[in-house]
């Protein structure tokens, strides 16, 4: 069975320390740091599966730390805030995390999170390739990589996902909280304008690339991967 290493970041060591307790308890191995510089340090030193990271933090907060690691790394991120606010939820899902907890929380869920996200962002077998090709276009899901004319274009884990999942359902439409749900895997009960910034920032990679697809907005309901042939 495989062990898998979560690095716990937070700054009150109870937190650290339950948190620790209930992971190793349930079969993960575990490291923790409570400033967001020692969170990079064991990032690069550990090589963690899976990163509980507390917003708010001394020396870089989480955001910042969130940012340094998705430079690099596309290792699953929760990011846990002490603050049931929209602005903190679409700003961590925009850096790039898969997931996020609001103190306080009930350990299990942490967990069951934990295992939720681990599922997802699993490494697919290497006998089933996860891409697409159009005019122009390949998306691969299996090596997180996007060619656009030839050429590969640097793209963050979450755009990737999100152009992967429409090109694979061409001219099916669909709602931004559908997205969320699907690509993010998680219900969320805030806005979802973290959808049109992801969107907009696709276009700007792949826009005018080829006539024979398009990536479209379907006017107050989302938005849908067309093909022109």
């Amino acid at each position: 069975m495989t062990s898998y290493k979560v690095l716990i970041v937070d700054d009150d060591s109870n937190i650290c320390n339950l948190l620790r307790i209930y992971l190793e308890k349930e079969g993960f191995e575990t490291v923790t740091a409570e400033d967001g510089e020692k969170a990079l340090r064991l990032f690069e030193s550990t090589n963690p599966d899976l990163i509980l990271l507390d917003i708010m933090l001394p020396k870089l907060d989480g955001w910042q730390v969130c940012r340094e690691i998705r430079k690099s790394s596309q290792c699953p991120i929760i990011m846990i805030t002490a603050k049931d606010e929209t602005f903190d939820k679409v700003l961590g899902l925009e850096l790039g995390a898969d997931d996020y907890i609001v103190k306080p929380f009930e350990t299990k869920e942490v967990v069951a999170r934990v295992r939720a996200v681990l599922r997802r962002t699993a490494t697919p077998d290497s006998s089933s390739v996860k891409e697409v090709r159009y005019d122009n276009l390949v998306i691969n899901l299996t090596n997180y990589e996007l060619k656009v004319k030839g050429e590969f274009i640097s793209t963050p884990p979450k755009e990737l996902e999100l152009l992967y999942h429409l090109a694979s359902n061409p001219n099916q439409m669909f709602s931004r909280d559908q997205l969320l749900d699907e690509v993010w895997g998680f219900d969320y009960c805030g806005e979802s304008r973290t959808i049109d910034v992801h969107i907009k920032r696709i276009r700007e990679k792949i826009d005018g690339a080829s006539d024979k697809w398009e990536l479209r907005t379907v006017w107050a309901r989302g938005y849908k991967f067309v093909t022109l042939e």
